[in-house]
């Protein structure tokens, strides 16, 4: 555990602490009063207000919607089904600013609704509410419908067979056993439309702003340090509350169910009812899912002989210092050396708490990496800024500030990837090869290794996606010389110009191929890795 709590101490807490300090304390003083007044003011009270009331509303239209889908994937055996989970599993590892924008080239200005009908729904909250829906689909489908799957539906049938009926039958069997999963996506939900920043940005113009998007605009443009940490502390307080509520639910996730072989329980659509139902989810999958996307590569294809690819490889008329293309060699370099990061640490982390004799201590820590995904990323990139400006921590000026904060977001993503394999290594096998002669690292290298390779190799994956897609924290620290994909996209939307616009399209769409890639290969993985146990 040394290294993962030195490095969250050194690259998480301390810069938080450092602009939370600099915000509210003075001379050595510290000034909480400062928390009241803000608190107090009419736009921060309408900032709170909307954060909370856009995040309930996604959450309540993603679950309406996507659990219809966790049916299908969990109870149908249809053609394409592996695909399918994939495509559907595709816009969560989007970028923010991917989805943002491809909202914006289905709803905004010259967008498929404004070609057709002459609505645009850019800078209203549905245009926000929609790409939410369209980003948590999957969480819902993955929790719920991974459970789902499991459940023996002979429960189900004997209540058919004692009269009642489909209806009462799902509300007093099914409902019961799947509510801690329901209330597990509900919550991570939540907590992604909480925290929401990129979607926000793009499409919610000055009318909307989430407690993310405020802290950015308090920070860069009217450099408020006081009035930034109050809300800093405020979501980092709303935050630690859902992971706690969220780790509960989780905990009642565990509780003992009749489970069975997830391949046995999925079956060919039966009768109307469930072909209707199938044909539902394949539109809605259709028109939410992949329609946006698909705008988005339209749009960046309206310029005659791939115009606005081109342009990206020139320099005249852009905001960045290289042409904007660079900006796919950048990212990919710290996204690699961010999941090189992401896989040490993680590792690492997962390895202490698999330990059935890990401590109390120990254990908490596992809630504790969780942070990074919830806490401000725009705080973090500003802290690092602020916290990381003297010798021998004096990165500003090093290319390593940017993988580091993209190591913070995929950390997580690792522990969780790694953590269940590693806890079902049975230990009699360390012990053997220990009572052997082999050493520690041998009994790693020799039996863990083997049995984790692949789970190691799907957390890689999701850290480099990750990693390729961080925004919030990335928009502080990266070098006008060297942007990233994210960065270089909300710049260039943040210009005048069909030219601008475009060139924002042709490298969402890069980075939206480079991602979908990226998981397809995870899929490939996880099916592999299921057919061989």
């Amino acid at each position: 555990m040394a290294g993962p709590a030195a490095f969250f101490a050194l690259f998480f807490a301390y810069p938080v602490a450092a602009i939370v300090a600099r915000g509210l304390r003075t001379d050595g003083v510290w000034h909480l009063g400062r928390i009241a007044d803000v608190l107090g003011q009419d736009g921060i009270r309408h900032v709170l207000w909307f954060t909370t009331w856009q995040a309930c509303v996604s959450t309540a239209l993603t679950l309406a919607v996507a659990l219809p889908g966790a049916y299908v994937f969990a109870r149908l055996d249809f053609p394409g089904k592996q695909l399918l989970r994939a495509v559907v599993t595709v816009p969560f590892v989007l970028p923010t600013v991917v989805v943002g924008t491809a909202f914006l080239a289905l709803v905004g200005r010259g967008g498929l609704l404004d070609a057709w009908w002459g609505v645009r729904l850019d800078t209203t909250v549905w245009a926000i509410l929609l790409a939410h829906v369209f980003f948590n689909y999957a969480v819902v489908v993955r929790t719920v419908g991974g459970l789902w799957a499991q459940l023996d539906p002979r429960q189900e049938e004997a209540a058919r067979v004692l009269g009642a009926s489909p209806l009462t039958a799902w509300r007093r069997v099914t409902l019961p056993a799947l509510a801690p999963a329901v209330a597990a996506a509900a919550l991570m939900v939540f907590l992604f439309t909480f925290t929401s920043f990129g979607v926000v940005q793009i499409l919610g113009g000055p009318a909307f702003a989430t407690l993310e998007v405020e802290i950015y605009r308090q920070t860069s443009e009217i450099f408020d340090l006081s009035t930034a940490a109050v809300l800093t502390v405020v979501q980092f307080a709303a935050v630690g509350a859902i992971l706690a509520v969220h780790a509960w639910t989780v905990r009642r996730r565990e509780t003992a169910l009749r489970l069975v072989d997830a391949s046995v329980t999925a079956r060919r659509p039966r009768g109307a009812g469930q072909w209707a139902l199938l044909a539902g989810v394949l539109s809605t999958i259709a028109v939410l899912l992949v329609l946006p996307p698909a705008v988005l590569v339209q749009r960046s294809l309206t310029a005659p002989g791939f115009g606005y690819y081109r342009a990206l490889t020139g320099q005249a008329g852009n905001v960045f210092l290289v042409p904007p293309i660079d900006a796919v060699g950048n990212s990919l370099r710290y996204a690699l050396a961010a999941t090189a990061i992401a896989v040490l640490i993680g590792g690492l982390a997962a390895a202490a708490l698999a330990r059935r004799d890990a401590g109390r201590l120990v254990r908490g820590f596992d809630a504790l990496l969780m942070l990074p995904l919830g806490v401000s990323a725009v705080t973090v990139g500003f802290g690092f800024l602020i916290a990381l400006d003297e010798p021998p921590l004096d990165l500003r000026g090093s290319w390593i500030l940017v993988p580091l904060a993209q190591a913070l977001v995929g950390v997580p993503f690792v522990v969780r990837t790694m953590l269940p394999v590693l806890r079902a290594v049975d230990a009699r096998l360390r012990e053997a090869a220990a009572v052997l002669g082999a050493s520690p690292w041998r009994v790693w290298r020799e039996v863990d290794l083997p049995m984790v390779r692949r789970a190691l190799l799907v957390a890689a994956g999701f850290a480099f996606a990750v990693s390729l897609g961080e925004f919030g924290a990335t928009v502080f620290i990266a070098r006008p010389d060297n942007p990233t994909l994210p960065v270089a996209v909300a710049r260039l939307l943040g210009r005048p110009g069909d030219l601008n616009y475009g060139q924002a399209m042709a490298l969402s769409t890069i980075l939206m191929v480079v991602c979908a890639v990226a998981l397809l290969v995870l899929e490939r993985l996880r099916t592999d890795r299921a057919g061989e146990l």
